[in-house]
C-alpha cells in the first residue's frame, strides 16, 4: 500500500492523499474531527424517478455504491476518538457509537421524497440538540453524497481549534474551515476526490475570508 502523501495548501491548511488509518498516526492529535463517512447503505440505495430530480444521483449510482458498501470498522472509529478531543460524525445513526446528548440535525425542506427528510450527526459534545435547515443538494455538486457547504460550516462552528476530516471527499469541510478562518487537515484516499478537494479548497483560499486562527501544530501522542 502506498504511504500517505501530504500537501500544504496554506499556513494551517493541509491535505493528505491516503487512507485515514495510515495518515492519522502520522498527523498526531487534533482538536476536532468533523466528518461524513460512508453510511454503508449501498444495498438499499436504488434509482428514482428522473422527474423528481434523480438524474445526477442515478448517473452516479455505480460510483457511489462502489465505496458505500460498508461502514468504517470499529477500529477506525476508535482511532478517530484517540486522535481528537471532539468528534462530529454525520450519519451517526448508522454506526455503533456511544449515547450522546448533542445531535446535529440537517432538516431538508422536501417532504415525501424517497430519500431521508433529515440527516443526523452524532457528536461527543455535552450540549443540546441543534438543527440547521438546508436544501437537499447544491448546484455543482461533485461528489455523490456531498453535503451543502452551510451544513459543514454549521458543524465546524460547533468546534474549536484545528479540524480534521478523515473522509474528506470533495473537500466541503475544508472549504468551510477556510471560510471561517479555521485550521484544517483533510484526508482522502481516492485520487479523483483528492484532486477535487484540492481545487475547491485552493479556490476558497483565493477569496476574501476571515483571518486564520494561529496555525495549530498537531501534538503527536500515543493512540493506544
Amino acid at each position: 500500500m502506498t504511504a500517505p502523501r501530504k500537501e500544504t495548501l496554506a499556513d494551517g491548511v493541509e491535505i493528505w492523499l491516503g487512507d485515514c488509518r495510515d495518515a492519522l498516526p502520522l498527523i498526531g492529535r487534533v482538536d476536532a474531527v468533523v466528518t461524513d463517512p460512508p453510511y454503508g447503505i449501498a444495498d438499499i440505495w436504488s434509482k428514482g424517478s428522473e422527474k423528481h430530480g434523480w438524474g445526477k444521483s442515478n448517473s452516479q449510482m455505480g460510483l457511489r455504491n462502489g465505496w458505500d458498501e460498508s461502514i468504517p470498522s470499529q477500529e477506525t472509529f476508535d482511532l478517530l476518538f484517540s486522535a481528537s478531543k471532539t468528534q462530529i460524525i454525520w450519519g451517526g445513526n448508522y454506526f455503533h457509537l456511544p449515547p450522546s446528548r448533542c445531535w446535529l440535525v440537517w432538516n431538508k425542506p422536501e417532504r415525501g421524497f424517497s430519500l431521508a427528510e433529515a440527516e443526523l450527526a452524532w457528536t461527543s459534545i455535552d450540549a443540546v440538540v441543534r438543527v440547521i435547515d438546508a436544501a437537499r443538494s447544491e448546484t455543482g455538486r461533485e461528489h455523490p453524497t456531498q453535503k451543502p457547504l452551510s451544513v459543514m460550516a454549521f458543524s465546524v462552528s460547533k468546534t474549536k481549534g484545528l479540524v480534521c476530516d478523515p473522509f474528506m471527499g470533495s473537500g466541503t469541510t475544508g472549504v468551510a474551515c477556510v471560510n471561517l478562518g479555521r485550521s484544517f487537515i483533510g484526508i482522502e484516499r481516492e485520487l479523483k476526490y483528492f484532486d477535487i478537494a484540492r481545487r475547491r479548497i485552493t479556490e476558497a483560499l483565493s477569496r476574501p475570508r476571515l483571518p486564520f486562527d494561529e496555525p495549530v501544530k498537531p501534538k503527536q501522542e500515543s493512540l493506544l
